[in-house]
């Protein structure tokens, strides 16, 4: 069984959460407290280098790391059912939301950085809430102008695009985001959460948390 190291709040760990329950795969989790700083500590080390989470554990000492690279593994390992378009035109506007999400607007506002700006540059709180904001906002609004009609972000398929907006929408949410002016994004998010794949991976579904 493939072992995901993880934490619950966590929007990559979230991502991969996501994909597996997708897949049909059997995983086990061990959490990872980011707010311990176990992420840090010299075993979780050698599962990730970089102190992140996931790691995913596929075989005894073999970990894949970084969510993108760990939902294009499965889609090679498990191509059933399909999370990427056929169409090659389709799946590279899919992989472009894909990373809009995880390498533009996630990387701005998870938990090092905030912390980073809290603790090292000393903003206040309500200055990290208007950072936070800012970057939400410019980023959902390039994506509501990209999706798709239809019950996903591309139309009527189910894609990895999917997998990687819903947690960030859980976090716009949390930090009490402004939503109005992301009704297709709103959209896509509250049909996503009716699946029981993203309705069992999310945070409050999460052992220990």
């Amino acid at each position: 069984m493939m072992i995901l190291y993880d934490y619950w709040r966590s929007s990559a760990a979230y991502r991969v959460r996501i994909a597996l329950n997708l897949k049909g795969v059997s995983y086990g989790q061990i959490p990872v407290d980011l707010r311990l700083g176990e992420q840090s500590q010299e075993v979780h080390l050698r599962r990730q280098p970089q102190g992140l989470v996931p790691a995913l554990q596929i075989n005894e000492g073999e970990f894949l790391t970084q969510s993108l690279a760990i939902l294009e593994w499965l889609e090679e390992v498990r191509p059933d059912p399909a999370m990427l378009p056929r169409d090659t035109t389709m799946r590279a506007m899919t992989r472009s939301l894909m990373n809009q999400v995880a390498a533009d607007i996630h990387p701005l506002n998870n938990l090092r950085v905030l912390k980073y700006l809290v603790d090292d540059l000393g903003i206040s709180d309500e200055q990290k809430t208007q950072w936070y904001h800012h970057w939400i906002g410019v980023g959902f609004s390039a994506l509501e102008k990209q999706l798709v009609d239809g019950p996903y972000c591309m139309g009527d398929m189910l894609t990895y695009a999917d997998v990687c907006l819903v947690p960030q929408v859980y976090n716009a949410y949390r930090f009490d985001v402004p939503m109005d002016d992301f009704p297709r994004i709103r959209a896509v998010y509250d049909h996503c959460l009716t699946l029981s794949a993203f309705a069992e991976a999310a945070p409050e579904q999460q052992v220990g948390t």
